[in-house]
């Protein structure tokens, strides 16, 4: 087996595991925060079914720094809204959040440079 073929195991292994988080943070969160009216508006454009669980994810993960530029852009209507996200969360659901973004980033770019060598 070589090194490639071992990263790509690893990196589908990561993936399943950060499938089953996808699902527990959008039927824990997401859910909660869609039947909130506050909330409903601010969770930023959904493309395709489920794209707002990442825009959450997102929001949560990111550093203030970079929220706050996303909020100030021309197209901040895209990204959820980091200030009243955290107002209507506790500290577990930005938590799993965050673990769910930063296993879906590296993960995901991993997958296309893999798919690019294999």
């Amino acid at each position: 087996m070589t090194i490639v073929e071992t990263l790509f195991m690893i990196t589908c292994a990561v993936c399943f595991v950060n499938l089953i988080i996808f699902i527990l943070f959008g039927q824990i969160t997401v859910r909660k925060l869609r039947k909130n009216p506050e909330t409903k508006e601010v969770l930023g454009v959904e493309f395709v079914s489920g794209w707002d669980i990442i825009n959450v994810a997102q929001a949560l993960a990111l550093p203030n720094f970079v929220a706050n530029k996303l909020k100030n852009s021309p197209l901040s209507a895209l990204y959820a809204d980091k200030d009243v996200l955290k107002k209507h969360t506790n500290r577990f659901d930005r938590i799993l959040g965050t673990i769910f973004y930063v296993l879906f980033l590296p993960s995901g770019l991993t997958l296309i440079i893999l798919a690019f060598l294999l």
